[in-house]
């Protein structure tokens, strides 16, 4: 499985969690703050950010770190592909 179709999957079920997912471009914000992949609560909602700056597999990264952080029961109850699984870090 490619890592671009295990990032779709992990947003998958990031969108199932009932995150907001935003792709965030590289030039976005002033030059002096740096915007990362990740997890975010803001006014009651869960926001997970795509830093289109994050390489392929530090965005993959943070959204298998989240999803494993804050909703592990989605994740233990269902089949996924056994490549996205691998990426699942407890």
């Amino acid at each position: 499985m490619e890592p671009q179709a295990v990032l779709d999957a992990l947003l998958v079920l990031a969108e199932e969690a009932g995150w907001r997912v935003k792709r965030v471009p590289a030039d976005a914000g002033e030059p002096e703050l740096s915007v990362r992949s990740g997890l975010c609560h803001l006014r009651g909602q869960t926001w997970l950010l795509i830093a289109a700056g994050d390489s392929l597999e530090e965005r993959i990264r943070a959204v298998a770190v989240a999803l494993c952080q804050e909703v592990p029961e989605l994740l233990e109850a269902r089949f996924l592909p056994p490549a996205v699984r691998a990426r699942l870090i407890p």
